[in-house]
């Protein structure tokens, strides 16, 4: 009789709290648009500017507006939260539907940018910025797949999920030659200690990421080529679950350490800035531009006093002479400014890429 007992009040509480789950999916008014209240106070104050604050990048100039987290509310027009993961397999088809077929006889670069936390603008403007820089310079316009969590892109781009971030491998695997071309796989978010990709958007459930997890995204494909950039705090305790003869990683910090840049008064993080904005417009090959952008970030932190991140890099033969087949057979644009960057004093204790929550 106990253990029945005990056996019904175990269903009851079960029961009760999947109702609960249900119930709090289907309250958006109080969940869903509060996503940024409580983490824009917390860096808020975090915030201290200095007074020999550094010079701001070359392309800035001081008086440009802060990207201050305004537009993170949960729009009218979203719809509930359960309405926009039902709606998530049609924005899908729509944004693969959208990919331009391979240009036939050369090695083509198929890229793939995820935004992982909706709670700060940088990464969204990170993977935007992402987008833009490889269609305009490096000739990926139609080969481009972009996922971002974010409340003011809700409607026009599918969420940065892990389910979406498989099905846009497999679509690129399905549309790109094994042989030749080339998936640039950008993840941008916070990181954790224990090698954990941040992934939210609240109230949606969704998984967080770690390194067996993007090295099971490629496990039933035949893509061979792959240029893997994380940024995000301790990414580089990725690199061992990812490395192989023809992959490319490039991480913004070495596995223990942090970096630098996100929060409501950034518009870009450090590594991204660094490498995206200066190393890619400054050079055409991936490993000049992480060469260039290691040695910016390590100015950077050094005029801040801060720790130094020590972005990393792991590569091979064969993957870079397949970077360079790529890049001998296009032509690349000119340098593409990041424009909604606002000015970050180096010499400011910024807060880092942590998913210290």
């Amino acid at each position: 009789m106990n253990a029945r007992r005990l056996l019904l009040t175990f269903a009851l509480a079960f029961s009760l709290g999947v109702l609960t789950a249900v119930w709090l999916l289907r309250q958006p008014s109080e969940v869903a648009r509060t996503i940024a209240a409580a983490p824009a106070a917390e860096e808020q104050s975090s915030a201290k500017p200095d007074a020999d604050a550094g010079d701001p990048p070359a392309d800035k100039t001081p008086d440009e507006p802060a990207d201050d987290q305004s537009d993170a509310k949960w729009p009218d027009d979203a719809g509930s939260p359960e309405q926009l993961l039902y709606a998530q397999a049609q924005m899908m088809d729509d944004a693969i539907g959208k990919l331009a077929p391979r240009t036939p006889g050369r090695p083509n670069l198929y890229l793939i940018a995820f935004a992982g936390d909706g709670e700060e603008n940088v990464f969204r403007n990170e993977a935007q910025y992402a987008e833009k820089l490889f269609s305009e310079r490096f000739d990926a316009v139609g080969h481009t797949l972009v996922l971002i969590n974010n409340p003011s892109t809700l409607l026009q781009y599918p969420i940065a999920s892990l389910s979406n971030l498989q099905m846009a491998v497999d679509a690129v695997a399905a549309k790109m030659d094994a042989d030749q071309d080339i998936v640039m796989l950008f993840l941008t978010s916070h990181g954790s200690r224990e090698h954990e990709l941040y992934v939210a958007l609240d109230p949606l459930p969704l998984d967080q990421i770690e390194p067996d997890d993007v090295a099971d995204l490629f496990t039933d494909t035949k893509i061979h080529n792959k240029v893997i950039v994380i940024s995000a705090c301790y990414s580089g305790g990725f690199i061992d679950a990812l490395k192989g003869p023809t992959t490319m990683i490039i991480t913004a910090s070495r596995a223990d350490r942090a970096s630098f840049g996100c929060g409501t008064q950034s518009a870009i993080t450090d590594f991204g800035r660094a490498f995206l904005a200066n190393g890619l417009n400054d050079n055409d090959s991936f490993p000049a531009a992480f060469a260039e952008a290691r040695k910016l970030v390590g100015q950077w932190e050094t005029r801040a006093g801060e720790e130094h991140s020590e972005p990393q890099i792991s590569t091979s033969a064969q993957i870079e002479s397949q970077l360079k087949a790529w890049r001998d057979a296009i032509h690349p644009g000119p340098p593409v400014p990041f424009n909604t960057a606002r000015p970050r004093s180096h010499s400011a204790k910024a807060r880092t890429l942590t998913a210290a929550r």
